[in-house]
């Protein structure tokens, strides 16, 4: 019976053990069920007045962001979680007719909202996706950006979105992550239950996925700027 119960202890050691090195190394992390309920079927107004408003830091900080991007006429960006369009439309303009910007989002209603609202202003080089959970829905090397602004903590797998995305990726193409900074007794309690990951974590997931930090900028204060570029030979 000692024996038993000892070999019972050691398994679950191990059980304890494996389930610490998946959680701080992001291996299969998922949020949780319900964190995109709301964008099944989004009411599109509702989410501009709450997404494109003053005081949310990155709709003030939005000319300086798409600005730090180092995006340039020409290029093909995809706009991730793109919600009502803020930034699709920024990059539509910055890209220039000669460029392409995708507004990539998992809700049907954003997506075709976006394009209603593109081709009313005029910007016909902007192009609808709507993506999955694992795929985000764009050909191979396809893509000069993938921009990803309080987007990253919604991806219900993200590791495989991630393959994804860089496989969408021209070679020396880069991933531009923005997502709240999470940290105990300095965020608002709301970000320390929504949000899934801390930044450390997240640059472990990422990087484990093909790519490597090359920037940590400090453009923002409640949300971390992150920038990736795509490893090659993978």
């Amino acid at each position: 019976m000692k024996h038993f119960s000892l070999s019972v202890l050691f398994a679950r050691i191990c059980l304890l053990l494996i389930l610490a090195l998946n959680a701080a190394y992001g291996q299969e992390p998922r949020v949780r069920p319900d964190v995109n309920g709301p964008f099944v079927a989004p009411d599109f107004q509702q989410w501009v007045a709450r997404f494109e408003r003053p005081g949310r830091e990155v709709y003030d900080q939005r000319h300086q962001i798409v600005a730090a991007s180092g995006v340039k006429a020409g290029m093909t960006v995809a706009d991730i979680g793109a919600g009502t369009g803020l930034f699709t439309r920024l990059f539509a303009e910055r890209v220039g007719a000669s460029g392409t910007v995708y507004a990539v989002d998992i809700s049907k209603v954003f997506v075709d909202d976006i394009l209603r609202l593109s081709r009313e202003q005029g910007m016909l080089n902007v192009k609808g996706v709507v993506d999955s959970s694992t795929d985000v829905g764009l050909p191979p090397q396809s893509i000069d950006t993938a921009f990803i602004c309080d987007t990253y903590h919604h991806f219900e797998a993200p590791l495989e979105m991630m393959q994804s995305i860089r496989r969408a990726l021209k070679p020396g193409g880069q991933a531009i992550v923005i997502d709240f900074r999470k940290i105990p007794g300095v965020s608002r309690a709301w970000v320390m239950g929504h949000v899934r990951a801390d930044q450390a974590q997240v640059v472990r997931e990422i990087e484990s996925t093909g790519f490597r930090l090359v920037e940590d900028s400090d453009l923002l204060k409640s949300n971390y700027f992150l920038r990736f570029e795509r490893r090659d030979g993978r």
